[in-house]
């Protein structure tokens, strides 16, 4: 069977870390190439000799060619790296280097020394607005117009049109997905302004104290770890054709509210884990968060063959497993 070369740029994230054992697990014939600022992180269980690290600074052309010249031939590439919404939020000029002019850089390479590549981007609902901007019934879809309420956003719509630009010219055949905020995220807080709907649950069930910045009332649109690695999985291999003009897709996720997130660490972690979560409120943060879509039709990305996600439940207790091994 002959070898099928898949690059990972943002590797050492958590996505990117999951990513990586799901696709070694597949098939026997892939061989990653790991890519980050530093040196990417190879997950424990990984099989070490199936995988090549490279550190790259996605904003220098150079880097960027010696990258995407590294193999003959990629099977797939998964862009992942970016500075999250807080980061972006706070810091201007380098949100829009990382998350947008460094993609720029990127798929210019890919177009010119590897053209037609499958390239899947992570975006985010962070590109859509508050609820109301959907109409009276506050649901979104694909068609829904973006108008984002902050840089990251923005910066991620902007990255959209791009590759679907490049996708109508032939250039290239991107799969923009926009992902859930994902619950429960393991590992250190992100830059994220959603990173305390995982805090929430993280820190408790590992015995540490949590702040949640926002109301209980607000509701949020989460995915499982699980269900978004198994999506972005599957949408590498959707035929092109199928995605008809637009290369988006909305993740499967549920629409939930905070207190629901709550009740769910209570439900596997017991009164004493829920007491661990502290109220603050944070107005910078919430106003950000309520600027995002609460409620999605994935109707297209079932359409496209991606699978729907479990409770938010079953969410926390596979956390609380992972824990345990």
């Amino acid at each position: 069977m002959a070898t099928q070369h898949i690059l990972i740029t943002g590797a050492s994230g958590f996505i990117g870390s999951e990513l990586t054992l799901a696709i070694l697990a597949a098939s026997p014939s892939y061989h990653l190439t790991l890519s980050d600022i530093s040196p990417p992180h190879i997950p424990a269980a990984a099989d070490s000799s199936r995988i090549t690290t490279q550190t790259t600074d996605l904003t220098s052309p150079d880097s960027i060619k010696s990258l995407v010249t590294s193999r003959p031939q990629w099977h797939a590439i998964y862009a992942f790296h970016g500075i999250m919404s807080s980061g972006s939020e706070a810091n201007l000029e380098l949100g829009y280097r990382v998350n947008l002019d460094s993609h720029r850089l990127f798929y210019d390479a890919l177009r010119a020394h590897q053209p037609g590549a499958v390239v899947v981007f992570t975006s985010s609902t962070a590109v859509y607005g508050p609820p109301e901007t959907a109409g009276p019934k506050q649901i979104f879809t694909e068609a829904t117009l973006p108008l984002p309420q902050g840089s990251y956003g923005t910066q991620k719509f902007m990255t959209e049109c791009l590759l679907n630009d490049y996708s109508r010219r032939g250039l290239l055949d991107a799969r923009c997905v926009r992902l859930p905020t994902v619950v429960v995220r393991p590992g250190a807080p992100s830059a994220a302004a959603s990173s305390f709907a995982s805090g929430i649950v993280r820190e408790p069930m590992q015995g540490r104290r949590s702040v949640l910045p926002v109301s209980q009332d607000l509701l949020m649109w989460v995915g499982s770890p699980r269900n978004v690695v198994r999506n972005l999985m599957a949408v590498k291999d959707v035929p092109a054709a199928r995605f008809g003009l637009s290369r988006v897709v909305n993740l499967p996720g549920l629409s939930v509210t905070v207190a629901e997130i709550l009740e769910a660490l209570e439900a596997v972690g017991g009164r004493e884990k829920r007491a661990l979560v502290d109220e603050e409120r944070d107005e910078a943060v919430e106003k950000l968060v309520l600027s995002w879509p609460q409620r999605l039709d994935t109707k297209r990305a079932f359409d496209l063959g991606l699978s729907p996600d479990g409770s938010l439940k079953e969410a926390v207790q596979a956390f609380a497993d992972s824990l345990k091994q």
